[in-house]
């Protein structure tokens, strides 16, 4: 591995890419800086009572990972997060704690979710369950306020939803959309409030069985929540098939799209992955066949110098609405490397999801593996992918510096860069089958700023890993808590995404991606569909 590159050879390479691509000349102008990101600290030590949640593998006490960020629609300045407390090494957490802020983010409040019974469940409030996994929240339009947990204690598992009518200060009951055992596991979990009618709210996931396949599972309710409706399969890809990473978006005319990633397998040949969408233009009661956004083409990240697995997102999209019914998704995939490394993909539809552009690469630094994207669009159209990538890597085995990065574009073709996070060591992080942050980070939007809500480590392995929320605002951050996080090794300079060279996917490739899609499903606890 390379050891980290100058801010000069970073604006060197930078200026013959913008060449390269009809956007710069012979000469040119310095560099501007990169713009700043703030960082501050939203979780706290962990609330869960010594001994909680039993004895059955590694327990990282302390360890958030796997944040989920929501903003009131009615008021900016009023956040809702949640994310995986105390994580496990075999599955799961003790239990998820929420925060939330009604001032932008300066201060929060947490508290214990009862989904697990580490943070308060029992069998009266429906959370009587040993772990919790997967936080999801979202805004109403009204304000109110939605939280979604996988719950597991052995095989039993379940997938539950808590409203809050106080924007988070306080929780309902716990609802049980569906509970199942051996041989069902219910799992990658979303939920999504409708933004144009708060009598509506989404939840989907895969449901897996074994021996089987794995359909997209979704239920909803009609009613703000007094009631849900039964869930059901709406795509089953086949007996040796499933989906995962099922999320709704909901466009500007009120058309769901739920996006998500299809695995394929074969009798003798290896598994195959594409990104898909279905579309519902009745609020969910009927949906559309899948349309191939794309073939998924992840091998997933490593540490360069000791092979040690990074656990990313390497099969989980990302997607977000955008102004004018335009859908917008990012991925891993490997494909702009002709497999030898996962960058960022990008690919957007007009249409509202029935027709998508040939993916790009959004991550500027094409020499270094890039994952966990996550996506959103504000309200003027601005594209954010939020991502991280080990530019800051060096070549000491002992350590592993990793960077999270914001790419924005207003037309997808010319982004450019915001560091939301000075270099840390992503090796001392909870190690989960594989060095875990989490398979997803949390994003949103304020105004004309990403907000966006992110693990990592800390150097303390009494306290591996905290959640940070960082506001990106163009050309220049405002400070949050009074922290600015450093531009060194940010990119200096717009760049124009790039799409794959022409590419045919050989054997060893091939054996790459099946490999990859075998250890992130074994890393969640289940066999991969047979081959």
């Amino acid at each position: 591995m390379r050891a980290r590159t100058s801010p000069f050879l970073v604006a060197l390479a930078a200026t013959a890419l913008a060449a390269c691509s009809g956007g710069g000349g012979g000469t040119s102008s310095p560099a501007p800086s990169p713009p700043l990101a703030a960082a501050g600290l939203v979780s706290g030590p962990s609330p869960f009572a010594a001994g909680c949640g039993g004895t059955n593998g590694t327990l990282y006490v302390n360890a958030e990972v796997e944040p989920s960020l929501a903003v009131n629609p009615a008021n900016p300045s009023h956040l809702l997060a949640m994310w995986q407390q105390d994580r496990w090494s075999n599955g799961s957490a003790r239990g998820l704690v929420s925060a939330v802020s009604f001032d932008g983010g300066a201060t929060w409040t947490r508290q214990a979710m009862a989904f697990s019974r580490c943070g308060g469940g029992t069998a009266a409030n429906g959370g009587d369950y040993d772990r919790a996994t997967d936080p999801w929240v979202s805004f109403g339009p009204d304000g109110t306020a939605w939280a979604m947990s996988l719950s597991t204690t052995g095989p039993d598992n379940a997938m539950l939803v808590s409203r809050s009518s106080d924007g988070g200060r306080s929780w309902g009951n716990a609802v049980a959309l569906i509970a199942e055992t051996t041989p069902y596991f219910n799992d990658k979990n979303a939920i999504t409030a409708d933004p144009l009618d708060a009598r509506f709210a989404y939840a989907a996931w895969d449901r897996l069985a074994d021996p089987g396949g794995g359909p997209a599972y979704f239920a909803r309710t009609v009613n703000a929540g007094a009631s849900w409706e039964a869930a059901r399969a709406i795509f089953d890809p086949g007996a040796n098939a499933q989906t995962i990473g099922n999320l709704v978006v909901v466009l500007a005319n009120g058309t769901l799209v739920n996006v998500a990633t299809r695995i394929d397998g074969t009798q003798s040949g290896p598994r195959s992955a594409s990104v898909i969408a279905l579309r519902s233009t009745d609020r969910g009661a009927t949906w559309s066949a899948p349309v191939t956004i794309a073939s998924h083409l992840a091998i997933g990240a490593r540490d360069p110098e000791t092979g040690t697995t990074i656990r990313d997102g390497a099969i989980i999209p990302s997607a977000a609405a955008g102004p004018g019914g335009s859908l917008h998704v990012a991925w891993q995939d490997s494909r702009f490397s002709g497999g030898a490394r996962d960058g960022i993909a990008y690919s957007r539809s007009l249409d509202g999801g029935l027709t998508w552009s040939a993916p790009v690469r959004v991550n500027p630094d094409p020499a270094v593996t890039a994952f966990t994207p996550n996506v959103h669009v504000l309200a003027d159209g601005t594209v954010g992918v939020a991502y991280f990538d080990l530019r800051d890597n060096t070549a000491d085995a002992a350590t592993l510096p990793t960077g999270y990065f914001l790419a924005r574009s207003l037309d997808g073709t010319t982004w450019t860069e915001t560091r939301l996070a000075a270099a840390f060591d992503l090796a001392t992080a909870p190690n989960a089958n594989g060095l875990f942050l989490g398979d997803y980070m949390g994003i949103a939007g304020s105004g004309s700023a990403f907000l966006s809500l992110f693990a990592r480590t800390t150097g303390d392995l009494a306290n591996r890993n905290d959640v940070f929320l960082a506001r990106a605002a163009p050309g220049a951050a405002a400070t949050l808590q009074g922290k600015a996080v450093s531009t060194e090794g940010a990119w200096p300079r717009a760049w124009v995404a790039q799409a794959a060279a022409p590419f045919e996917v050989d054997s060893a490739w091939a054996a790459r991606v099946d490999a990859a899609i075998a250890r992130a499903l074994a890393a969640r606890g289940r066999a991969a569909p047979p081959r």
